[in-house]
């Protein structure tokens, strides 16, 4: 799977907004056929930056994507929104899911 972390610090005046900026995105994305997930989480310790937690099936389907027109449209919409440019983590790893943690145990 290709498993991808980016971090988007919005402009204050786009903090609030961000969600209904990327809802269209979010939904095309998640509609994907090798999508495997694509979450939005906000910081803690930085209100204005948000984290997108996203996986594709494999290297032909996050090809798809990033060639996809709701890519295209994403990346020529959200930079007015941003305060810096975005930070991200892109690896390929062998895994197909999300595993259980092994140091804890919730029964």
């Amino acid at each position: 799977m290709i498993f991808i972390v980016v971090k988007f610090e919005t402009k204050p005046e786009w903090t609030e907004r961000w969600p209904d900026l990327v809802a269209g995105f979010t939904a095309s994305t998640r509609a994907e056929d090798g999508n495997l997930w694509f979450d939005w989480s906000r910081s803690l310790e930085n209100p204005a930056e948000y984290v997108l937690v996203e996986a594709f099936r494999d290297a032909e389907a996050g090809k798809v994507h990033v060639t996809s027109e709701h890519f295209k449209q994403a990346i020529a919409e959200m930079p007015q929104a941003l305060a810096a440019t975005p930070k991200i983590i892109s690896q390929t790893i062998d895994a197909t899911d999300w595993s259980e943690m092994g140091e804890m145990t919730v029964r």
